[in-house]
């Protein structure tokens, strides 16, 4: 490392910029282990992507907005989510490192804005994890039931939160939600391991639950029921008021002003197709964990664009057949469903085969867990190392060569939610954080255009700069109509308030850019960490 006397403190401190020769500095004298190649990084993100989608969003998306259409959605969904895609995997390229976002910002809009994207991130990882974690216990105990073994029903809700049974009847108030606590737990003590050894675990966890969609597609496609198929858009309801443009221009941009204001409520027609390609937006997060991984993929500017984009492209062709054999097997109707897959294969005859489903999704959500887990000790490590966290925080296990205080951090955080909190804040606050966080990157592709033209990008975001404005100006439509929710916007507005105080108290005063210190790798007295394969 290099140092120089600590600057004054003042104003100007703040929009400090990492150049972007330091951060490759940081990843060339890395000390995180480099074993993932491109198909590792494409199962990353596909075991991020697929879980409580594909088995739970799909059918509610259907019957409550899209019907025979929400293929439509899907593909609406997947061509936004691919213009922030194209984002992440320039930056990756130029910028392999583990902060993800938080490193682009750093680069960008300097330390306070990077420092705002990485508590945004914790929201996007650690709280997505814990969502996924409630979901997961939902699954788990109803196969467990299936088994002939009953958790007490108060044993599986946040307190105050009523548990209700087969026949929506309320049989106990959740206290705590162990079997999420569990689940997180195990994935934890897997991270701190070894990430070769979670990626493997992950690479056969991914391969059980592509196994059952795609049995469920090729399986399910010859109990399709054309009849369920149309009309493909269903008539709106309620019905325009009388005098309103029914031509379908007028009927886009209307449903378009709705969802963009926060107030789109629609049910079918063109409006329902566009409310629920914004609904089922967040099926699609967690592409962007592949970007996290940089520090530790063996050619990083080939394979984080190839895992990038080549798990979004996966996924959406996968949650489009997924979707058509669903509302062709089930009347649309019918999928306000919480296991809307299972009911599916109910329908045909398989009970053999539901069960199966159920573990496939318990399969998949676990694999979920483990990428957002591992992408936010990754973040946490890496503002760690530049001295905005404690130095505990980036500490390597002398022998797994993993972050392993910061992982245990981590836990015991994302425990704590799962444990605790319910299911809907949950996943609010979990996806504002990941569009704030999608938005950054987008202005963080323009912001490294215009000053560092000269900047050598393996791969580079097509049809510039109209991608990156597009992907930042959807991703702040829908932030505001989830900002628009009563607890929501008070409790993100308080949070990040929190954060920023945290900065000026301890981020400040610590700042390794700020006291003039280079971050090259082995910041503390050097050590010798065992390599092993």
């Amino acid at each position: 490392m290099a140092s120089v006397p600590q600057s004054s403190i003042g104003l100007g401190r703040i929009f400090q910029r990492k150049s972007v020769a330091q951060i490759q500095s940081e990843l060339e004298h890395g000390e995180l282990k480099r074993s993932l190649g491109a198909l590792n990084l494409i199962l990353l993100g596909i075991g991020c992507i697929i879980g409580t989608g594909i088995f739970v969003l799909t059918g509610l998306a259907a019957a409550r907005y899209s019907g025979p259409a929400i293929t439509i959605s899907f593909v609406i969904t997947g061509t936004l989510c691919a213009f922030v895609a194209l984002c992440y995997a320039e930056l990756a390229s130029a910028l392999p490192v583990s902060g993800s976002a938080y490193s682009y910002s750093y680069a960008s809009m300097g330390e306070i804005a990077a420092w705002v994207m990485g508590i945004l991130l914790v929201l996007e990882y650690g709280l997505s994890a814990s969502t996924v974690a409630v979901g997961w216990s939902g699954y788990a105990v109803s196969v467990l039931q299936d088994l002939g073994v009953n958790v007490p029903p108060a044993l599986t809700a946040a307190p105050g939160v009523p548990v209700m049974d087969a026949a929506g009847h309320v049989v106990a108030t959740g206290v705590m939600n162990l079997p999420a606590v569990l689940i997180i737990a195990a994935v934890i003590a897997l991270l701190v391991r070894g990430v070769s050894e979670s990626a493997t675990v992950n690479n056969i966890i991914v391969g059980v639950k592509l196994t059952v969609v795609i049995a469920f597609i090729a399986i399910g496609v010859r109990y399709v029921n054309p009849h369920n198929l149309t009309p493909l858009v269903p008539p709106q309801i309620p019905a325009p008021p009388p005098g309103t443009p029914m031509d379908m221009p007028h009927q886009i941009l209307r449903a378009l002003g709705q969802v963009f204001m926060g107030d789109s409520n629609s049910k079918y027609g063109v409006g329902g197709v566009i409310t629920g390609a914004a609904r089922i937006f967040f099926a699609y997060l967690g592409f962007e964990a592949v970007s996290t991984a940089g520090a530790e993929s063996k050619n990083p500017a080939k394979d984080m664009p190839i895992g990038i984009i080549g798990a979004l492209v996966i996924c959406t062709v996968l949650y489009i057949a997924t979707s058509a054999v669903l509302v062709g097997i089930v009347p649309y109707p019918q999928l306000d469903n919480p296991a809307p897959i299972a009911l599916a294969v109910d329908r045909i005859g398989m009970p053999w085969f539901a069960f199966l489903v159920k573990i496939g999704a318990i399969a998949g959500l676990t694999s979920v867990m483990l990428v957002l887990l591992y992408g936010q000790t990754r973040i946490f490590y890496t503002m760690s190392r530049d001295g905005l966290l404690p130095k505990a925080m980036s500490v390597v296990h002398r022998k797994f060569r993993t972050p392993w205080i910061n992982t245990i951090f981590v836990g015991i955080m994302a425990c704590s939610a799962a444990g605790f909190i319910s299911l809907d804040d949950l996943a609010d606050l979990s996806n504002v954080g990941s569009l704030a966080a999608f938005s950054l990157v987008c202005i963080t592709v323009i912001y490294l255009r215009v000053s560092s033209p000269d900047l050598h990008r393996p791969f580079r975001t097509p049809l510039y700069p109209l991608v990156p404005i597009l992907g930042a100006g959807m991703c702040l439509f829908l932030l505001k109509s989830i900002l628009n929710k009563p607890k929501t916007g008070p409790f993100f507005l308080a949070y990040v308030g929190v954060g920023i105080l945290l900065y000026f108290v301890y981020g400040l005063w610590n700042s390794k850019l700020g006291k003039g210190v280079v971050v090259e790798g082995h910041e503390a007295a050097p050590m010798e960490l065992p390599h092993t394969d």
